[in-house]
């Protein structure tokens, strides 16, 4: 009985520790100003991708754009192969614009979703609250939007982004097959919600 209390004790401990508790996170004193997310900021740049977006339990394949137009500032979209728009946003600063957006996608949550969403993929730096180490990673702490994000580097490059709420991961983003400052693969997933959002570069 006493061991089920103790294991009971430390699991409720455990639940409510902070993410970076939880994870095993060490503390480190010395903290870079800002984050830094290469992969949108060549405004000379197309960056275009084929997709495939899971929501609300349909399936939109398609090309997926995204245009640095200036500082700040970026418009993204993205389309069916013969052309037709799926969805067109514009980010200038704090700014957000739906251009158009397909019917069966215009719902309010899931367009304030995406837009949480796509802001991480394109801000380029965020001040860094929190500073940790974790294996070969350095882990960075900021904000975005008012929800805690946490930036994962091996070797100063990104690989991963996680949105942490309660102190529970709730999405994931991932960088694969990166190519200097280009990822090549990216994919977002969502763990409470239907959402799943998988890019491809075009060769």
């Amino acid at each position: 009985m006493r061991f089920l209390l103790n294991s009971l004790c430390f699991f409720l401990l455990l639940g409510c520790a902070s993410y970076p508790v939880q994870n095993g996170f060490e503390p480190k004193n010395d903290s870079p100003q800002e984050t830094s997310n290469p992969y949108f900021a060549n405004a000379e740049k197309d960056y275009v991708y084929k997709a495939k977006i899971d929501a609300f339990n349909k399936s939109f394949g398609g090309i997926f754009i995204v245009k640095k137009l200036g500082p700040k500032h970026h418009r993204i979209a993205f389309t069916t192969e013969i052309g037709n728009t799926i969805f067109d946003f514009t980010f200038q600063g704090d700014d957000f614009k739906v251009n158009r957006i397909l019917k069966e996608l215009d719902r309010k949550i899931l367009i304030n979703i995406l837009k949480r969403d796509f802001k991480v993929l394109i801000q380029e730096q965020s001040p860094v609250k929190n500073h940790f180490s974790l294996k070969n990673d350095d882990v960075l702490q900021t904000d975005i939007l008012s929800k805690k994000h946490y930036f994962y580097y091996t070797d100063g490059q990104l690989h991963k982004i996680a949105r942490v709420d309660r102190n529970k991961e709730k999405v994931d983003f991932s960088f694969t097959n990166i190519d200097g400052q280009f990822a090549k693969e990216i994919e977002i997933a969502h763990h409470n919600f239907k959402l799943h959002i998988a890019l491809k570069a075009f060769k």
